[in-house]
């Protein structure tokens, strides 16, 4: 039987086609798209795909920057996991920082936004400045130094002392015992940043009319509000946040460098970071430093993914 006009003129469906022809026409029919991503594509994969792809390989080689790359293999991943114990002290403290900082600030953040997000346009505009200030203030470190600081006349010790809860100031940055937890509360009180907007952003977006749908189905209390309808709507927004909040647990460095130096004492908040500082920055071990790199690298990738499917449940 003859296949009728209509047949022959109805357009090819993608089951009709490989996936690389359905690909490239769909590219073709949004050109102009394409065309206006393409500063930023060229920019990310030359400055941020090419180098991890780089890192992976250099990871197993000896380099200095001197000399040309000499092939080793899996030795530095082995003598990072065999012989370097100041790495594996370093990886324990990006776990306890990443396990603390990472979710108690995205909760602040969420929680923090859903309050702003109650209060009247105006008075809204001036507590997100005031709980955004810290994150980009350059004199948060110097209040905190100034606080805690090592003598007599930091507040802190100032204030024991005049008590009577102690006799002699405490070296708070220089002892090991007080150096990771301070460190943990100033980057918890600095963490409010572009993810702490992005949710603002993303509870201005939910549509109210679904609030009142939802009261007619059944949603008797704000939590329910929020659990089955704010933060599915906000899932792009909530998804965001937790890459940043990942991104700033795991690259913790520059709070305990500002507070405690580098290194800190007996390495009590050396991170992977500050190793990978230390090999590539200072010592030029490129091939070495390229193996921390990649395993901080698979570290971030494995927890994304798993934030990536937690986030997947929010409202069922």
């Amino acid at each position: 039987m003859s296949q009728t006009s209509e047949q022959i003129k109805r357009p090819v469906q993608r089951s009709e086609m490989s996936k690389i022809q359905w690909t490239w026409k769909e590219m073709k029919r949004n050109k102009t798209a394409y065309f206006m991503l393409a500063p930023f594509l060229i920019l990310f994969i030359v400055f941020t795909v090419l180098p991890v792809f780089l890192s992976m390989i250099l990871s197993l080689t000896d380099f200095n920057m001197l000399e040309m790359p000499s092939w080793k293999g899996v030795t530095n991943f082995t003598r990072l996991f065999l012989e370097d114990e100041i790495f594996i002290l370093a990886c324990q403290n990006t776990l306890i920082f990443a396990c603390v900082t990472g979710p108690v600030s995205y909760l602040l953040s969420l929680l923090i936004a859903w309050f702003i997000n109650e209060l009247p346009p105006k008075i809204r505009a001036v507590v997100t400045l005031v709980f955004y200030a810290p994150s980009i203030s350059g004199q948060v470190y110097l209040i905190w130094k100034t606080l805690f600081s090592s003598d007599a006349y930091g507040w802190v010790n100032a204030t024991l002392i005049d008590l009577g809860l102690m006799t002699k100031p405490i070296l708070w940055f220089e002892n090991a015992d007080y150096v990771m937890g301070l460190c943990i509360v100033v980057a918890l009180w600095t963490s409010l940043g572009t993810a702490f907007l992005a949710f603002i952003a993303g509870f201005q977006t939910v549509d109210r009319s679904m609030y009142e749908a939802a009261a007619v189905d059944g949603i008797k209390n704000r939590w329910q509000e929020l659990w089955y309808i704010t933060l599915p709507t906000m899932r792009p927004q909530m998804m965001f946040g937790a890459v940043l909040s990942i991104t700033g647990a795991f690259g913790f460095g520059a709070v305990v460098d500002a507070l405690c130096g580098f290194p800190s004492v007996d390495y009590a908040a050396h991170t992977i970071m500050h190793h990978l500082n230390d090999y590539g920055g200072q010592r030029y071990e490129v091939g070495y430093a390229s193996a921390i790199a990649v395993v901080l690298f698979v570290i971030m990738i494995s927890c994304n993914i798993v934030v990536k499917k937690a986030l997947s449940k929010v409202g069922e």
